[in-house]
């Protein structure tokens, strides 16, 4: 078993963002430039930007999904949301990792991309 699958009980399954890092806003809104092709939302409003992890170097790595596995721009995007981060001033670098674990679902969709696809 490796560690991954040998999770502590009852942690989450997706690694929480450094949300109080100054930088985290910024990061947020250049991740918010970035579109699905198939969907008109930005990737972070609707769920597939899972962590956004900054180090005290200003190191960022992002780990993100897709709405399906078998999405025709599954290749480019890690690299759309790479070259939307990383002109933030501050940023050192920036790495883009791909996760299909736990899989999207549109429960993490935020209110606004609810809204604006008619779900609510």
């Amino acid at each position: 078993m490796n560690q991954q699958q040998d999770m502590i009980e009852g942690a989450p399954l997706i690694k929480p963002s450094t949300t109080d890092h100054p930088l985290y806003d910024s990061i947020v809104e250049a991740c918010r430039t970035v579109y699905d092709p198939e969907i008109p939302v930005n990737i972070f409003d609707l769920g597939l930007i899972y962590t956004i992890d900054i180090s005290g170097e200003n190191e960022v790595e992002i780990l993100m999904t897709l709405t399906a596995p078998g999405c025709p721009v599954a290749g480019e995007m890690p690299g759309w949301v790479q070259d939307a981060v990383e002109p933030i001033a501050g940023v050192k670098s920036v790495v883009v990792g791909m996760t299909f674990d736990p899989p999207w679902g549109m429960d993490m969709m935020s209110d606004e991309a609810r809204l604006e696809l008619g779900f609510m």
